[in-house]
């Protein structure tokens, strides 16, 4: 993993960023108190180009190891089928 402080990565943005796109991992400092990490996407496992995209806009994290089993044994949410017709309708006529 590369280490750079923000002064050095604002002049040559560009030369870490290619080195991202190849694999490489940034960490960033300022004043040598490390603050970010750049790493490519595709380092995040094999998702497929929306959730990606998604990822990249902010929109989205990817999720960190399993649920535990005490998730699984929560009770479901009850909708009336109608209002859940009704939410996927919606949803479709949005895009």
């Amino acid at each position: 993993m590369r280490v750079v402080n923000v002064a050095e990565l604002k002049n040559r943005l560009s030369r870490y960023l290619r080195e991202v796109r190849g694999g490489e991992e940034i960490l960033i400092r300022d004043r040598d108190v490390p603050i970010a990490k750049i790493v490519p996407l595709s380092s995040t496992n094999d998702l497929d180009a929306e959730r990606m995209a998604l990822i990249a806009a902010g929109l989205l994290r990817p999720g960190k190891g399993k649920l535990p089993n005490s998730f699984w044994k929560m009770p479901a949410p009850r909708i009336p089928l109608k209002r859940l017709v009704e939410a996927i309708v919606a949803d479709r006529e949005e895009d």
